[in-house]
């Protein structure tokens, strides 16, 4: 049986809550969460560097010069690539593709490998509800020195649903992040050394990807 603790915002050890083995306690595969890791950020690669054959560069209208008597080589236009401002050969296109496949069964299982990995390392924190009054990053950063967290963690704030007053009170803070429940990533959760969820956080991501 795999429990947490479960704490209110003031830090205070309210009770202890049952986690669903078939997520938070599987058999890790590190050569699985590395196949999914390689694959999520082949697919996130952004190809911006491109350069121009030489059917794309500007000018070639004419030869140069004739192609004989001169006692230079023969060109048939400054679109070559052996020319200072011609076309380039094999350099980067923006058509280039690096996206590789995985299917979601095997994207799920890494997911929920690095949920197990969070919580035997007792970097799972729940609380009872996740909630600010107001948009107030110091309120934030009060509730994170009360948690049984080390002192200037990287957290990754797992939400149930949108919550602006939350969102907008840590995005001044260059260690926090916080995610929706059904976005969930094994890239954010190996990034980040705690997870900080509430328990509809907890729900939401058992209906989620309990399927």
């Amino acid at each position: 049986m795999i429990k947490v603790k479960v704490y209110n915002l003031e830090g205070k050890e309210l009770d202890e809550l049952k986690l669903d083995p078939a997520i938070f306690g599987i058999e890790i595969n590190p050569n699985l969460v590395h196949q999914v890791v390689l694959a999520q950020q082949a697919n996130a690669r952004l190809t911006l560097a491109h350069t121009k054959t030489k059917g794309e560069v500007r000018g070639g209208g004419r030869k140069p010069w004739k192609q004989k008597g001169t006692g230079r080589a023969r060109h048939g236009s400054n679109r070559s690539p052996l020319w200072i401002g011609g076309g380039i050969t094999f350099g980067p296109r923006t058509d280039r593709n690096f996206a590789q496949k995985i299917n979601r069964k095997m994207k799920r299982k890494a997911l929920f490998m690095g949920l197990t990995d969070k919580v035997k390392e007792d970097n799972f924190v729940v609380v009872d509800k996740l909630e600010l009054p107001e948009i107030k990053t110091k309120k934030i950063i009060n509730i994170f020195s009360k948690l049984p967290l080390k002192k200037s963690p990287s957290i990754l704030v797992v939400l149930a649903a949108t919550d602006e007053k939350i969102m907008k009170s840590i995005q001044n803070l260059p260690q926090v992040k916080s995610i929706l429940a059904d976005s969930l990533n094994i890239i954010d959760i190996l990034q980040y050394n705690y997870i900080l969820i509430d328990k509809a956080g907890i729900n939401k991501v058992i209906e989620t990807y309990k399927k």
